[in-house]
């Protein structure tokens, strides 16, 4: 296995490179590009390629004047690149990146049918503070709390 090479999207490529990976992991609420290009300028968004496939992406949802203090951290790896240390990396560059914004408390939220991902959160040290669905959707998110 080569090296991953993490990329914040700036053109449609890489962006619609990030939205596959993400409506990959959560169908349940699929985003338009015109979705993503608007997540991307509020939000840190990375992506990560290896041999040339995207495998992954992240988003860091910077605290704000609703929450001050605290930033959101997802990390997405696609199932087939999952158990090789590609999350690990990718979470641990976007705790670094809400560290340099001035996060205190980091969030996180899954979608709770990606068992994966709740155990990922879970051995990272993440506690679960909130479940909820979207309306009109019948599989819940967690809100989930670095301790």
């Amino acid at each position: 296995m080569s090296d991953p090479i993490f990329t914040q999207p700036q053109d449609d490529g890489a962006l619609a490179d990030w939205q596959y990976v993400h409506n990959e992991i959560i169908p349940t609420d699929p985003l338009t590009l015109d979705e993503v290009r608007e997540r991307a300028g509020r939000n840190h968004l990375e992506v990560v390629y290896l041999d040339g496939v995207v495998v992954g992406c992240s988003t860091v949802r910077p605290p704000t004047g609703e929450s001050p203090g605290t930033a959101t951290v997802i990390a997405r790896i696609l199932p087939a690149h999952r158990r090789r240390g590609l999350g690990e990396q990718l979470y641990r560059r976007g705790l670094a990146r809400a560290r340099e914004c001035g996060a205190t408390v980091v969030e996180t939220v899954v979608l709770v049918s990606n068992e994966d991902g709740l155990r990922f959160a879970e051995r990272h040290g993440f506690v679960e503070f909130d479940r909820y669905a979207l309306p009109g959707d019948t599989v819940a998110y967690a809100d989930l709390r670095l301790a």
